[in-house]
């Protein structure tokens, strides 16, 4: 069922940076105050616990935000915490793909280790 579930979900996602629309993804995430927590271009958060989000995968980002929605409805899927569950509960699964699109095209600043 699990296997079902995830791969159901990743061949609905495929192209999502393609689909979405970056520009309203944007002004979802200034409506949102991403950058509150985040920081500056959602590269430099304001506590070491929360995440860099800038240049990460679309459908990473996609799918982080989404399992925010879910939360403890659903055990093997959701993500639980309590600011970031409240923040994408108004969203809709379009709007979670233009911002995780428009996120996804922010510089970021990763290091890979090698």
């Amino acid at each position: 069922m699990k296997f079902a579930l995830i791969t159901a979900m990743l061949l609905s996602s495929i192209g999502i940076a393609q689909a979405a629309n970056v520009e309203k993804g944007k002004a979802l995430v200034e409506k949102a105050n991403c950058g509150s927590c985040h920081g500056a271009n959602l590269n430099t958060p304001i506590l070491p616990a929360y995440p860099k989000l800038a240049g990460q995968y679309a459908d990473y980002l996609y799918y982080a935000l989404r399992a925010y929605q879910v939360g403890n409805s659903n055990a093997m899927y959701g993500r639980n915490n309590a600011v970031m569950s409240s923040q994408v509960q108004n969203f809709t699964d379009a709007d979670l793909k233009d911002m995780a699109a428009y996120i996804s095209k922010l510089p970021g600043n990763f290091v890979v280790k090698k």
